[in-house]
């Protein structure tokens, strides 16, 4: 027979609100989603042996100065056993998380250093913090005179701060907010460790005390989805929903409020690999109401979209040869490769793509079709061709 646990005695509720009005007293986060979506990222950490897998927290800008390291600060205060890495090895970060002092909370400030342009390889940490998205993920190492491999669990709460972005790999396991500098009427209160740490410490210990008294709740829980949110953000929020549910209040629509917001800004501003952005824009922009195209064309019309990386990649614009070369990664729905095919034009015959060949690929890969009734217009240099 199943019992119901005990309702826990400490309003969950009310302490999330205090969790939440503590990051607003010194972070200016650009939406009402991301102060929920952190105040949940806090006291999941306390709660992390209750999931299957924990979302990555990333605070994220284009400039310095934006808050990314005092958000880390506040998030530092409110979960158990912080440890602060910047430049730390994933050596050293997979043998603190299998030590025995108690799995910590990894925050990793100036992430940037790491996955940035001018990092180098880091293929060792990016496996680490993939793996430590699951509970079951390990990283296996050769240890002792005899080299024997040996598993070393990696599940780990990991929040990070840093310039730019991350390698998708993270971003998908990832609660992202994008932080920006404060105008100049966004006003906070400047935080002093040797007189606020105490505070966030104590609303630290009351989390940590609701977490036990909520464990019964929030273990094996499946929390309503809301509608659009599925697959790997379904991953991302399943715990924070939990955690939402069992401190009740007004908390499970607010916390779904923000899955929906944060979850639709990571798609709007996550434009997918290279060769998905490709296909996307060949869609959305390039072959509307065309069932073929000359691969000329088509390279000028992409060359010429704003916001668009084709002029210039890596100081070269798209050029035949490449452009032959990513679309061949998909396939048909035939199962072969896409590749190009003559078009008779009143020129003569030129190679080109046809927009069946492409079909089957965007429904696959590409988001759902943006509303434009109409193609880019051409670069003011193109002739319209006659086919």
């Amino acid at each position: 027979m199943t019992t119901t646990p005990p309702a826990p005695s400490i309003d969950g509720a009310a302490l999330l609100d205090e969790v939440e009005a503590f990051h607003r007293r010194f972070n200016i986060f650009p939406s009402e989603a991301a102060y929920v979506a952190v105040a949940l990222w806090d006291a999941h950490a306390h709660l992390l042996d209750c999931f299957d897998s924990t979302p990555r927290l990333a605070f994220l800008s284009p400039e310095p100065g934006s808050g990314k390291s005092r958000a880390l600060e506040i998030v530092e205060t409110l979960v158990p056993r912080p440890m602060v890495a910047v430049n730390a090895s994933a050596a050293a970060l997979f043998r603190a998380v299998s030590g025995a002092e108690g799995r910590p909370t990894i925050l990793f400030d100036e992430i940037d250093t790491v996955f940035g342009p001018k990092a180098g390889d880091n293929e060792e940490l990016r496996g680490f913090l993939n793996a430590g998205h699951r509970r079951t993920g390990v990283t296996y190492r050769c240890v002792g005179d005899s080299q024997t491999v040996t598993p070393f669990p990696s599940y780990a709460a990991v929040a990070v701060a840093g310039l730019g972005s991350l390698p998708d790999t993270i971003l998908t396991r990832a609660v992202i907010i994008r932080m920006r500098r404060r105008a100049r009427n966004e006003k906070v209160e400047p935080f002093r460790a040797r007189l606020h740490e105490q505070e966030g410490h104590a609303l630290r210990d009351r989390l940590a005390e609701w977490a036990e008294q909520a464990r019964g709740w929030v273990m094996g829980a499946w929390p309503e989805m809301p509608d659009g949110v599925s697959d790997r953000p379904a991953d991302v929020w399943e715990g924070l929903l939990s955690i939402a549910d069992a401190a009740g209040g007004d908390w499970p629509k607010r916390a779904r409020q923000a899955c929906l917001t944060l979850v639709e800004a990571s798609r709007a501003n996550d434009k997918g690999s290279l060769g998905i952005r490709l296909l996307t824009d060949l869609r959305d922009h390039v072959l509307i109401g065309i069932d073929r195209l000359p691969t000329v064309a088509i390279l000028d019309r992409l060359n010429a979209l704003d916001d668009a990386p084709w002029a210039d990649l890596n100081g070269r614009p798209l050029d035949n040869r490449r452009l032959s070369k990513m679309l061949s990664d998909y396939v048909t729905a035939d199962g072969g490769p896409i590749a190009s095919r003559n078009i008779r034009t009143s020129g003569g015959i030129l190679k080109g793509f046809f927009a069946e060949d492409l079909t089957d690929a965007w429904a696959r890969y590409c988001p759902s079709p943006a509303s434009a009734t109409s193609a880019t217009p051409l670069h003011p240099s193109s002739e319209p061709l006659t086919l």
